[in-house]
């Protein structure tokens, strides 16, 4: 078994003026996307009267990853479905490295939880019958994928949100605000929150919220990476800023690249076009340079298949063949309707993302090549959201609450955020701890140089990315340990994120290091084989004072403790077959 190592050494904190304001909140919820967003509409109906929520959002309240999601929101809400076929496909897809009580959990309270979205206000695409209108996408065998504007499900959900929140008496919202550190009391609490604020009047510069609990719904880390499809601000503030007041991260190494992102040429880096799931669920497929399906024969259900599995595919043929991507094609799509038609109505988004691009999918194949898109991992939490810092809970893609294991099912991301913050608002009222003072911060401050940003996302990308060595880990590690020895001349908002990108790669690079085995996104070159014997469970990251240390949970396989059923398993369900998928037929 593995045992336990030190990490290098990352500030304990981030240098920062002291606070020039102070204002207060019960509590304070980070992040403004679909789990930021419902963990404050809740937490203002459950709390007493009189007590407060702030949200606090790096940008504005409809910024944020939630505005661009595509493909949509699953949940067991067809009549042939059932959350036990949502519950196999979750587990098959996290590759034994699922959580089996929270799966239970997001699959049970889903459909709940969209419906109550539904009557918040978001408009979902209805069927002709005036049913929610479901698709499929990689992983699932049903059509469980409700999706409002065709492609624009995420714009729709944020838009209902942001609307309520907007309406909601008791919620405050500070926008434009880095979440710099945690203030913790002398237990080790949290007390209180620093924040840098940038053109709100009176509270401009840096400032300190004092409250009782912090709700962590932050986002990813996407921009750890060079190509990414997360937005700007996605650059891993919150699980740095978690990591440095003692919470323990875990699954770090679990980061899953969307298969089928746009290939916009060997320069462009950031955030990327991503061409949702949603496309091959209506029946696109993967083509070499030759027009070969390659996805036929690689899993039973080909194009169709978990994320993971089509983005090692797509890899594959991409160094057989020297390439820098390979091709989607979606010109068949539409039918009688055309495929024209069938775009505009469907896919407006994306079709006007690729035609500013050059690409008309109706005509032409569209590049593709697999870039960064989720962070499996996060702050570990327990069902209910609590991390093992007091007064902290986590939320949405920076928790790690155990639904999405190794691998993450395509459009489970919306419905954890629903889910988990709500069961957050359950129990966080009559957990909340007395107000308290916080304590003398004697964490070392430190700040690393902003423009080591770029040199930090290139090793990430070329040595921690899709496929990860032995050597290329190890390389990674040691130029990741210089960058951090370039400290930062001025103390301002890119050094702040630099730092915590440095942090969290710092973090990930060593727990990629460790887990000598291939499993669901975390893909060894020099380890193929999944390895149940030594690598069931996960990596735990923990610092106190920027050195950390890594250890390894045991835990069973969580695939393996669920019986196959014919209903759904990919080997015995005939609508798996990808030669008669009534999907591929009807688009």
């Amino acid at each position: 078994m593995p045992t336990p190592r030190p990490v290098r050494r990352v500030p304990g904190r981030l240098s920062a003026p002291e606070p020039g304001w102070t204002t207060s909140a019960d509590v304070v919820v980070i992040g403004s996307g679909i789990a930021g967003l419902t963990a404050a509409l809740r937490l203002e109906a459950a709390l007493p009267p009189g007590e407060k929520v702030l949200v606090v959002t790096k940008d504005v309240l409809s910024a944020g990853s939630t505005r661009w999601a595509q493909g949509g929101i699953a949940a067991a809400l067809g009549p042939e479905d059932t959350p036990e076929q949502h519950e196999r496909d979750t587990l098959v897809a996290g590759a034994g490295g699922c959580d089996l009580e929270a799966v239970r959990a997001l699959v049970t309270e889903g459909p709940e939880a969209v419906r109550e979205l539904i009557a918040l206000g978001a408009q979902f695409d209805l069927d002709p019958q005036g049913a929610l209108s479901l698709t499929r996408e990689g992983g699932h065998h049903r059509d469980r994928i409700a999706h409002a504007g065709g492609d624009a499900t995420g714009a729709e959900i944020q838009r209902a949100l942001v609307a309520a929140v907007e309406r909601a008496p008791d919620i405050e919202v500070i926008q434009h605000a880095l979440a710099v550190d945690l203030l913790l009391d002398a237990d080790g609490a949290v007390a209180g929150v620093t924040l840098h604020v940038m053109g709100e009047g009176q509270r401009d510069g840096v400032g300190a919220v004092r409250c009782r609990a912090v709700v962590l719904a932050s986002g990813g880390l996407g921009q750890v990476f060079s190509q990414t499809t997360n937005p700007a601000v996605s650059t891993g503030d919150g699980t740095a800023l978690a990591l440095r007041a003692g919470a323990s991260l875990r699954d770090l190494e679990f980061v899953q690249f969307h298969p089928t992102v746009m290939y916009l040429g060997p320069d462009s880096v950031g955030q990327q076009p991503l061409i949702s799931e949603a496309v091959r669920g209506e029946g696109a497929f993967l083509v070499g340079p030759d027009g070969d399906r390659f996805m036929q024969g690689v899993h039973p259900l080909a194009d169709l298949a978990p994320r993971d599995v089509v983005a090692k595919a797509i890899m594959r043929r991409m160094l057989e063949t020297g390439l820098p991507h390979m091709w989607l094609d979606a010109r068949h799509l539409g039918g009688p309707e055309g495929a024209a038609a069938f775009w505009e109505r469907r896919f407006p988004t994306i079709l006007a993302v690729c035609r500013s691009h050059g690409v008309d999918p109706v005509t032409d194949l569209i590049p593709v090549a697999p870039a960064c898109h989720y962070a499996s991992g996060g702050v570990r939490t327990d069902v209910w959201g609590r991390s093992d810092l007091p007064g902290l809970y986590a939320t949405g893609e920076a928790a790690c609450s155990g639904v999405h294991g190794a691998n993450r099912l395509a459009s489970n991301s919306l419905l954890e955020g629903l889910v988990f913050s709500r069961r957050i608002a359950t129990v966080l009222p009559a957990e909340l701890r007395p107000w308290a003072e916080p304590a003398p911060d004697g964490r070392t401050a430190g700040l690393v140089a902003s423009g080591v940003r770029r040199e930090v996302q290139e090793v990430m990308t070329s040595r921690v990315g899709v496929l990860r060595t032995a050597a290329g880990l190890e390389e990674a590690t040691a130029r990741l340990d210089a960058l951090v020895e370039r400290p930062a001349d001025t103390v301002d908002v890119a050094a702040w994120e630099t730092t915590n990108l440095l942090t969290i790669s710092a973090a990930l690079a060593e727990a990629a290091t460790r887990r000598e085995e291939t499993r669901g996104s975390h893909w060894r070159e020099d380890h193929p084989e999944r390895d149940d014997a030594d690598w069931a469970g996960h990596l735990d990251v923990v610092m106190r004072d920027g050195v950390g240390t890594i250890e390894f949970a045991p835990a069973p396989a969580s695939d393996a403790l669920v019986e196959p059923d014919p209903q759904t398993d990919p080997l015995t369900d005939p609508l798996t077959d990808p030669l008669t998928d009534p999907v591929e037929e009807t688009a």
